[in-house]
């Protein structure tokens, strides 16, 4: 793997220099998009609106309007803006990793040490797992500030970056319904059926199905075979059927996980 960013994890007065490393990949199918003439591939160009002819990425600047007019940036400005922030994932605050919602966990990262930082390196990820703490922190990487977390597995430092507070939408911005109220025989079902299918939770049994069939379905047209198409109908439920249909799910043998 090639690192995304590099440069230190500051802890207190010690800076571990450090690689960062994306820790997750796509699990759908790289699918190209074509001209349904011809299936010749379509590009995307950048081009100049006025003069309609492709640009470069080397003659491709930044700019950001202000008062009617482009002022430009380049990298120097950037990493002028917070010379600090574009090298050292800074942490300001330890804190448990519960207390923190799962709405603002957006992307997790693999830290790992530099040849010269490897003992202060092992020494953070040894008291954050005795601590059962998480650090916070932020750093700038490709021109934006990221919030993130500093959590411990059993070998290496793991980066979760976090949404600010701001990014998160008020739902308030929603349409909810105020008079539903669920009756007591009506919660006492549907707490049974979740109790019904509760457990210990396994990643590794939840599986990327979808991706499997429509690999399936594309080797069959490879060979000719045209796939059936299946007849779905989506039924809502209606309040008084919400009760024989609890009823039926719990006598219902539940679904293995995929």
């Amino acid at each position: 793997m090639r690192p995304l960013w590099t440069g230190a994890i500051g802890f207190g007065l010690v800076n571990i220099p450090v690689k960062l490393f994306s820790a997750v990949h796509a699990s759908e199918l790289d699918l190209d998009m074509l001209d349904k003439k011809d299936f010749s591939h379509i590009k995307y160009m950048r081009v100049n609106e006025r003069t309609h002819k492709e640009v470069d990425w080397g003659n491709i600047v930044k700019g950001y309007k202000l008062n009617n007019k482009y002022v430009i940036l380049d990298d120097k400005d950037f990493e002028t803006a917070n010379a600090v922030k574009t090298k050292v994932i800074e942490i300001t605050d330890f804190v448990d990793e519960k207390q923190i919602d799962s709405i603002y966990f957006e992307m997790p990262y693999y830290l790992t040490p530099d040849k010269s930082g490897e003992r202060a390196y092992s020494l953070l990820r040894e008291a954050l797992k005795k601590t059962g703490k998480v650090g916070v922190a932020t750093f700038v990487m490709r021109n934006k500030e990221s919030l993130a977390i500093l959590r411990a597995t059993d070998d290496i430092i793991i980066l979760n970056r976090l949404r600010f507070a701001e990014e998160i939408r008020n739902t308030k911005e929603l349409e909810m319904p105020t008079k539903a109220v669920a009756k007591p025989a009506e919660l006492k079902m549907a707490i049974s059926l979740v109790n019904q299918l509760s457990g210990k939770f396994n990643i590794a049994q939840y599986k990327d199905t979808y991706t499997a069939q429509l690999l399936k379905i594309i080797k069959s047209k490879a060979k000719g075979v045209k796939p059936a198409a299946p007849q779905m109908k989506v039924v809502h439920s209606r309040a008084k059927d919400l009760m024989s249909q609890l009823k039926a799910s719990l006598t219902t043998k539940p679904k293995k996980a995929s």
